[in-house]
């Protein structure tokens, strides 16, 4: 007898349920095949672009090729500036998983000090790129690269690279005129275009003074790069292609190594300054700045201590006393004045006054006096008063001439302002007027400022290279010329740039190139005895300027002043007198004797560039003792 539950069971019900589970299920699983189907045609189809690109990124990148820095020669073709080729440790930051144990395995392989380290921070913070190698260390050794070499496999995101630093082969000769260059610091970055942070990737140092700095553009060149493949740690497999660097260009200079070391001899060790001009193109023959200093400490970073010795020394040898170094000039601008006095009609070549020895404004108690004591005579001519630097001939000369036409005519010498000299950082020095002292200092110009201007005291401040270029504009009768170190880039020739000409009548020219050459040949000129024995005429004139100022009616007492608050020396001179082919201005500070002690030296350097007769270094001539030093009154300006 069949059970109640049999009775009522339903197995087509239950057919068509498990049939229609079957379906749903196969329809759940086409649907995922299909959505698998499409999201695989979606990535290798539709993305395969997308993630191909991604792949060679990580195996691919671009890195920047640096140009090769131009060459920088002198006058004769010797290099003064070069490339040389050194390894160098860097690490690529983003490559390594514990930087902190990189950095303290590598100590353990080669010599790394903590200013390295520093620099290597201090880069980290500035670097352009996430991938940019930073520097850590330079000049590696064959011994420290076969170290690297071996622990390669320990050192993830390290480098060994080739790179081409910048040498200076003559070290301090041209150390202010050639500059140097360094590590690209915070500041620099700062300061760049976005064009200029292009230009730079790969690069590590930049001009930081002198003509390094002047012509970056011109010797730095344009930056290449080249895709490369590397593998897992980031090390380089192959090049893949490459667009190569553009190189920057070679700057032949007019400065010659034979007279910057004649230069330095004549010098004999004392500070100051040399510059030496050729009259007709306005080329710097020479410029020497003593004391100076070796700027190949600066190129991959100076340390701190050499930096501090250099910055702190009493004698501030980076201090570039051709071109920043304002001193008054002193007697030197006598001539000037003397022509002024000509061209405007004040004075003539034949006038004469008395000269007691002292000078008196009417109805002033204050008295000016000579350095030569009881004067230079009872008929003092514009020759003599330039022969003997008589302080009171031009006294008398600039009160009558007065302020505005002194000021205008030195304007036309380019006095108070810059030379235009292709190096950074020149100052102007001050070339008074009535204006300048009211605008500067808030007050009237006085009869006395007059007085002192005459004769380059009271506030005029020059550089020796504004002296060198107002001799040449002298030399020229008129015509100034900007001074200029380069001659030519690469092969075109940098011609002069004519600043000026001054329309003043011939006959007055002569008569101070006369007055000028008998400061050198005459038998009472103040440098006679520096001309001794020349075969050529030369012009010249010396100066002494004030350091600390001296009571009215004291004697200029040199041993009892500080060795640093003793009178400047200056001289300036060209020659030959004919047909001016150099002219030179020399400072030796603290000298005292413009005559004595700057006077042989540009005699030195004239006879070098004229006659071949150069010195070296080694040759060390000390200042001419035989002249003495000339007055010891208040205002010593001879």
């Amino acid at each position: 007898m069949m059970s109640e539950s049999q009775h009522f069971k339903d197995y087509l019900r239950e057919a068509r349920l498990f049939q229609r589970r079957v379906l749903f299920m196969l329809l759940v699983m086409v649907l995922m095949l299909g959505g698998l189907a499409y999201r695989y045609h979606h990535l290798q189809v539709d993305l395969y672009q997308h993630y191909v690109t991604q792949s060679d990124r990580n195996r691919i990148h671009i890195q920047p090729v640096p140009p090769t820095r131009g060459l920088i020669y002198d006058r004769q073709g010797i290099l003064l500036a070069d490339n040389r080729p050194t390894y160098t440790l860097s690490v690529v930051v983003q490559r390594t998983t514990d930087l902190d144990k990189t950095l303290s395995l590598l100590q353990s392989l080669v010599s790394i000090t903590d200013a390295d380290l520093e620099r290597f921070q201090r880069a980290i913070r500035q670097r352009r790129h996430p991938l940019e190698p930073v520097p850590l260390r330079y000049r590696l050794t064959e011994e420290e690269i076969a170290r690297l070499a071996v622990n390669e496999y320990r050192l993830e995101g390290v480098e060994v690279d080739a790179q081409l630093v910048r040498h200076y082969p003559y070290g301090a000769l041209f150390a202010h005129n050639i500059g140097y260059t360094g590590r690209i610091s915070e500041a620099d970055v700062s300061r760049f275009t976005e064009e200029q942070d292009l230009r730079y990737r790969g690069t590590h140092s930049i001009g930081k003074n002198g003509l390094e700095n002047f012509y970056e553009d011109v010797l730095h060149g344009q930056v290449g790069s080249q895709n490369v493949e590397t593998n897992a740690r980031g090390r380089v497999l192959r090049v893949l292609d490459r667009e190569d660097p553009v190189p920057g260009k070679d700057l032949h200079l007019y400065l010659d190594i034979r007279m910057q070391e004649t230069a330095i001899a004549a010098m004999a060790g004392r500070r100051g300054a040399v510059v030496a001009l050729d009259v007709k193109t306005g080329g710097v023959l020479a410029a020497v700045s003593l004391p100076d200093f070796d700027p190949n400490l600066f190129v991959t970073g100076i340390g701190h201590e050499d930096f501090k010795a250099l910055n702190e020394s009493i004698d501030r040898p980076l201090y570039n006393r051709f071109i920043q170094g304002v001193y008054p000039p002193g007697s030197t601008i006598k001539p000037m004045v003397a022509l002024a006095g000509l061209h405007y009609g004040v004075t003539d070549a034949r006038r004469t006054i008395y000269d007691p020895g002292t000078f008196r404004l009417p109805n002033a108690r204050w008295v000016w006096r000579d350095w030569k004591r009881g004067g230079h005579g009872p008929a003092v001519n514009l020759k003599q008063a330039i022969a003997e630097s008589c302080n009171t001939y031009f006294w008398d000369l600039g009160t009558r001439m007065g302020i505005d036409r002194m000021s205008e005519f030195g304007a036309y010498f380019g006095l108070g302002e810059v030379t235009g000299v292709d190096i950074p950082n020149e100052r102007k020095g001050i070339w008074p007027s009535r204006e300048w002292k009211r605008a500067a200092r808030g007050e009237s110009w006085y009869p006395g400022d007059t007085v002192n201007m005459a004769i380059g005291q009271g506030m005029v401040l020059t550089s020796p290279m504004q002296l060198a270029q107002f001799t040449a504009t002298i030399a020229n009768r008129g015509k100034r010329i900007r001074p200029h170190m380069v001659r030519s880039i690469n092969e075109h020739v940098v011609e002069p740039v004519v600043e000026g000409v001054m329309e003043v009548e011939a006959h007055h020219w002569d008569s101070v190139f006369e007055a000028m050459a008998e400061v050198m040949h005459g038998a009472r000129g103040t440098a006679r005895r520096a001309a001794e024995g020349a075969s050529y005429r030369m012009a010249g004139k010396s100066g002494t300027a004030q350091v600390v100022g001296i009571a009215q009616g004291a004697r200029y007492d040199s041993a009892a002043l500080a060795e640093r608050n003793r009178e400047h020396a200056l001289f300036v001179s060209f020659a030959p007198i004919e047909d001016p082919q150099i002219a030179v201005a020399v400072i030796v500070e603290n000298g005292e004797g413009g005559s004595s002690q700057a006077a042989p030296v540009a005699r030195k350097m004239m006879d070098a560039y004229l006659l071949g007769h150069f010195l070296t270094p080694g040759e060390l001539p000390g200042p001419d003792e035989s002249a003495p030093a000339a007055g010891v009154a208040s205002v010593r300006n001879h």
